[in-house]
């Protein structure tokens, strides 16, 4: 498209996420948010009126031919269709996390993405966090060596969000913390690790809070009348093709003594380490025998959503793959799925690519 022509955008879902995108990138002058829609037309109505920009529902914002892009971002359920749709008729997607409920759709949303030509870019914001720049850093700069293991997690103590709504719901949700918060964490460490391909994966899940209506957190909103199916912690470890191997553990709701509530990735080398805590980093090196640990400074600019709203933009105008493309999230969610079937087999899970 002409590169002094704004990129034309809406945006599926006027929820708490859909709000931070529309600011988010009514902040870049090569995008224009001209259309908000939803399901539910007066929260639709409502934003619209917030932000000056039209209202509709997703179905009409899919057939508007003047739209260049949309963003996705409802509940997980609807991630395949609206996605499979937007790439049909023609638009660029960035998409919420995860891409699907289960891998079998998100590998039909890669192949429609595949098959468009059209970019489909994960909307993985932590990779764009000023610590994580920093750290991406001395990694691409081959500091560590062989990065031969990586341990990440976000453990939280007391956070299970909208309990017995979609997102306590398996069928809607796809899972509890594992594919809620977990994939940023596993998405984050296989961008760190320089994304091995993933061959074999051994897991377990545990829902020994939610079934009780215990660990309840503050965001979203209870449904008292519904119900809890999905899980509130989950372990796994991860076996690449390279030899490294990847370890998670996640949760939602958690006696996790001793830790904080926040994410963290450990980068193991032959020649040194780097941590990520929070906003805060580490390089670990061994001199004369000792352990030296130097803090890392997270590089400063702009937040983390308006460069990777910008990366959007930018990957729509070159027609090129985003950092974050639609076979990272299909990657991600054959691995979600592994670690749900290890769970439940007790067994291995071989991935055949």
């Amino acid at each position: 498209m002409p590169a002094q022509q704004p990129i034309r955008l809406g945006i599926i879902g006027a929820g708490a996420i859909g709000k931070v995108h529309i600011e988010t990138f009514r902040q870049l002058p090569e995008v224009r948010v001209t259309a908000v829609a939803d399901a539910y037309l007066p929260a639709a109505e409502q934003r619209a009126g917030e932000y000056g920009i039209e209202q509709a529902t997703p179905q009409d914002l899919l057939e508007n031919p003047e739209l260049d892009a949309v963003v996705i971002g409802v509940p997980n359920q609807f991630h395949a269709p609206l996605a499979i749709e937007a790439l049909k008729r023609g638009k660029h997607v960035l998409l919420e996390k995860p891409m699907s409920i289960d891998s079998e759709t998100a590998r039909t949303i890669y192949e429609t993405a595949k098959e468009s030509g059209k970019v489909l870019m994960m909307a993985h914001q932590m990779r764009w966090l000023g610590i994580v720049r920093a750290i991406k850093q001395h990694v691409d700069h081959g500091d560590l060596g062989y990065m031969y293991n990586v341990k990440t997690g976000w453990l939280r103590k007391k956070g299970i969000p909208g309990w017995g709504s979609w997102f306590t719901r398996k069928d809607q949700s796809g899972g509890g913390p594992l594919i809620d918060i977990g994939v940023h964490m596993l998405d984050l460490s296989l961008y760190l690790m320089g994304n091995p391909k993933p061959i074999s994966v051994y897991g377990s899940t545990y829902a020994e809070f939610g079934p009780q209506r215990r660990g309840i957190g503050t965001w979203g909103t209870p449904n008292w009348e519904g119900y809890y199916d999905v899980e509130d912690l989950a372990t796994a470890m991860i076996k690449m093709d390279n030899g490294a191997t990847l370890l998670l553990e996640v949760s939602w709701a958690a006696h996790a003594a001793g830790v904080k509530d926040e994410p963290y990735v450990q980068l193991m080398g032959t020649e040194a380490g780097l941590a990520i805590s929070g906003n805060t980093g580490m390089l670990i090196t061994h001199e004369d025998d000792a352990v030296k640990e130097t803090a890392i400074e997270p590089l400063q600019g702009e937040s983390d959503r308006v460069l990777m709203g910008r990366h959007f933009a930018e990957s729509i105008r070159s027609n090129k793959d985003p950092i974050s493309s639609a076979l990272t999230g299909y990657t991600n969610n054959r691995i979600l799925d592994a670690i749900y079937e290890s769970s439940r087999t007790g067994s291995e899970v071989k991935l055949d690519w």
